[in-house]
């Protein structure tokens, strides 16, 4: 049978299983269900911001936040080391339901090569948090925040939550046009204790991790901390490059009569070798699977030019770099006091500071196409081999740094029926990105881990002042025991002035502009509303409904990305401050979460063996309208490109979404659990656009790189010691580009997981040994896509091959 038969037969297999129940991925041990802290919260405000209390202990693999008015779902810390230690907490999200999250790595920790749609929404239309600090829009090459793996060593997470419909109004975000995903920090362990995980895996891979938490200190004002410490290597499957790099975690936490002090600090030190992604077109005859660099092997990349500095014809726009690399310094810090001012009130206060110093750079041969014309403006007479250093090379950087500050006060007071919450958040945040060439010399070439120096070529820098003011307010109405209204707003200001104190000389910018756009733009959306309610029914399930309006703030990045600031001219600038919007999206979402837990016989069985003992669900349906939605072309055929000139954006109208999540776990006693998540997405544009007097047909085409079609299903048995786990992961066609004349097919992907405690466990110390195999049939396929073409042509990472890991963790107290 093919491939193709395959994919197609697997489609109503998922949908017999959806009739049948699902299989949810709120499997576990026990069965997904709420926590006690959770189902506590059925008589509170749904919209509560803190987490759920989670235990060491039988946590569901998934808690339903029963208390939200929208889809939230929590996912454990412990539920992501299952999966695996260290795992990106983005891609642990991978497990549930509308969710798509695609890397070539098995951490998920590579940032240039990942991907991340919920419902129709890609990364950069969601909003992140860390402990309620906002951690930006997670582009790559990061212009107000860094990626949560920056921000927290994974196996510090106390738990991830996603709202995967629309944020709470409090979330700090310019971003959260489709949701958010807010990550909760560990607290100190109340006993002092010594953590210790290593991981050792295939290509080399090891990763090292150290926690000392000191215990609660008895007094009147008892306090406690931990401090962490993180080491990860791992050579990138497909060339030879080390990815990896340093991570310190400290928190403090001091408990007073009516407050709580808390205190965190994150460094982070990483250098990620990148592979390149290949060219694929509607009239190639051959692409490779992979586009490996050729560091370290300096021999070989000098023979693999030609005399002048050309690659092989042959290999076309996939031709092989030197090497690539992102090299990212991070300092996050927050200083929170929680005080309550009455039993009825509280007020939390939180500031923080972050600073990064980031880079990335390719090395590349200097005789590709546009690269000749750029250099000759700079060096009209020169001979460019021997400016570049004489081996055919050229060394391009992108060096950028953030510094942002502020502050988010909220503030929270119950009255009779009500729950009333108010708060502000603001952020300045001073930024800049500087284009440099530097070259290559051949007796003292350069390696992805050095930083060079001394630039041939400052081609622009762009520096970006930006501030952001947030106020929302909010109100629970508990109209009755068994029905609560919620309502509220938010408003978004931003304030951005952006300028270029290095201009590009004439005729190294695409169109002939003179200079870089310069000016301020000033976004203020006062009212962006949100409605919802919860109605809950015997039998502990429960309807929910909402509706809300959100926002996404410009983007405020210089010469990069889909920002006002990249456009190519100051008219252009001109035209874009005087007629565009910001994207807004109008969002419905409706569903119902149940949950039977069957008779004594029953019961009596499934202690025995495999009688069905609990069975737990949620069905979503949702329905949005994306407004004024920006698609960023690239201007140049290849769209991922050494030589990418500014990106053109073209607003496309409204984009209509609809979908359906299903999800659904069955307990059998205490031994077997299985789940099975089922999500249908239908996003398609409402127009047309113009690129120039060209009409690109895009009207009724769907999304591009998101799927329609997602199923993810686990089963975790549990035999004397041993807790085995079986993940599956179908993933359906997904268009290449915006008129969907291109397209990959689905896929489908297995992961295993062993976890065994060992046997010499004692009173003062526990260890566990777990072994994890990812992509267990060595499947082959694509798993980012890179979109940025009406048709014709679009970019592509590979699955990563088979690797298998072996972790070995002990707490000693």
């Amino acid at each position: 049978m093919s491939k193709l038969v395959a994919h197609h037969k697997l489609k109503p297999c998922m949908a017999a299983l959806a009739v049948l129940g699902g299989l949810s991925l709120f499997c576990g041990m026990p069965a997904l269900g709420q926590t006690d802290a959770a189902k506590a919260s059925n008589d509170t405000t749904a919209n509560a911001i803190t987490e759920p209390e989670a235990t060491d202990k039988d946590v569901p693999v998934v808690v339903i936040q029963t208390q939200r008015s929208r889809s939230s779902l929590s996912l454990p810390g412990t539920t992501l080391q299952s999966l695996l230690p260290g795992m990106n907490p983005l891609k642990g999200l991978q497990q549930l339901a509308g969710v798509t999250f695609q890397s070539a790595d098995p951490w998920g920790n590579n940032e240039q090569n990942f991907s991340l749609f919920i419902h129709g929404f890609s990364a950069q239309q969601l909003g992140y948090t860390l402990d309620g600090v906002p951690l930006g829009d997670q582009q790559y090459g990061n212009y107000n925040g860094l990626s949560p793996q920056r921000a927290i060593s994974s196996e510090n997470l106390r738990s991830v939550m996603l709202n995967s419909g629309a944020g709470d109004l409090a979330t700090a975000s310019t971003s959260n046009l489709g949701g958010t995903i807010e990550s909760f920090s560990s607290d100190p362990h109340s006993t002092q204790r010594w953590t210790l995980t290593q991981s050792l895996g295939s290509y080399h891979a090891s990763r090292s991790y150290l926690r000392f938490d000191s215990g609660e200190v008895a007094s009147s004002t008892p306090q406690s901390f931990y401090i962490s410490a993180l080491r990860q290597r791992a050579r990138a499957w497909d060339f030879e490059g080390i990815q990896g790099g340093e991570q310190l975690n400290a928190k403090w936490v001091k408990h007073f009569n009516h407050s709580k002090l808390i205190a965190y600090y994150n460094f982070s030190d990483k250098t990620e070798p990148n592979e390149d992604s290949i060219v694929r077109n509607a009239r190639e005859e051959f692409a490779p699977y992979t586009r490996p660099t050729t560091y370290p092997d300096f021999a070989f990349a000098k023979d693999y030019l030609s005399p002048k500095g050309e690659p092989p014809r042959r290999d076309g726009p996939n031709y092989r770099n030197y090497f690539g690399v992102a090299q990212r310094r991070d300092h996050l810090a927050y200083l929170k006091l929680e005080s309550d001012i009455d039993a009825s009130t509280s007020w939390n206060n939180q500031v923080y500071w972050h600073q990064h110093d980031g880079l990335g750079a390719v090395a590349g041969p200097i005789e590709v196409a546009g690269l000749p014309a750029l250099f000759k403006v700079y060096f009209p007479s020169q001979d460019l081999k021997q400016t570049f250093g004489g081996s055919g090379y050229a060394v391009r950087t992108t060096e950028y740094t953030i510094n942002r500050g502020g502050l988010i006060s909220n503030w929270q007071a119950r009255y009779g029926a009500h729950q009333w919450q108010a708060g502000i958040w603001i952020e300045q945040n001073r930024s800049d990105a500087y284009r440099r060439w530097y070259g290559l010399d051949q007796q003292r070439p350069l390696s992805p881990y050095q930083r060079p120096r001394d630039p041939l070529i400052t081609q622009y820098g762009s520096e970006i002042d930006n501030r952001v003011v947030q106020l929302h307010w909010q109100d629970a109405w508990k109209i009755q025991p068994t029905l609560t209204l919620q309502a509220g707003f938010k408003s978004s200001l931003q304030f951005a002035q952006g300028y270029f104190p290095v201009q590009p000389k004439l005729g190294a910018i695409n169109g002939g502009s003179s200079a870089l756009p310069e000016g301020s733009i000033t976004t203020k959306a006062w009212f962006l509303p949100q409605l919802g309610a919860i109605w809950r029914l015997p039998n502990q399930d429960q309807v929910y409904v909402n509706l809300q309006k959100n926002l996404r703030q410009f983007i405020t990045y210089g010469a990069v990305g889909a920002s006002p600031w990249s456009l190519n001219s100051q008219s252009a600038f001109d035209l874009f401050k005087r007629t565009a919007e910001p994207e807004t999206a109008i969002s419905f979402e409706t569903g119902i979460r149940t949950r039977r837990q069957f008779d004594e016989s029953n019961q009596q069985s499934g202690k025995q063996g495999f009688g069905l003992t609990g069975i737990e669900n949620q069905v979503t349906l949702y329905y949005v309208n994306f407004r004024d939605r920006l698609l960023q072309i690239s201007p140049t055929p290849v769209i991922s490109s050494i030589v990418n000139g500014n990106p053109i954006l073209a607003n496309v109208g409204d984009v209509k979404t609809y979908g359906i999540d299903i999800a659904t776990t069955l307990q059998f006693g205490t031994q077997v659990s299985l789940f099975n998540a089922l999500s249908y997405n239908q996003s398609s544009y409402q127009d047309d656009y113009l690129s120039g007097s060209n009409r690109i047909a895009t009207k009724g085409k769907q999304v591009p790189a998101s799927p329609s079609w997602l199923n993810k299903s686990m089963l975790k048995l549990k035999w004397n010691a041993f807790e085995w786990q079986l993940l599956a992961d179908y993933v359906g066609k997904r268009y290449a580009t915006y008129t969907n004349d291109l397209s990959v097919p689905a896929h489908f992907l297995m992961h295993f997981g062993l976890q065994y405690p060992l046997p010499w466990t004692s009173p003062h110390g526990q260890g566990q040994l777990s072994f994890h195999v990812h992509n267990l049939a060595n499947r082959r396929g694509t798993s980012t896509l890179v979109v940025g073409a009406a048709d014709s042509t679009y970019n592509t990472f590979p699955i990563a091959p088979r690797q298998v890991f072996v972790s070995l963790s002990f707490t000693l107290k």
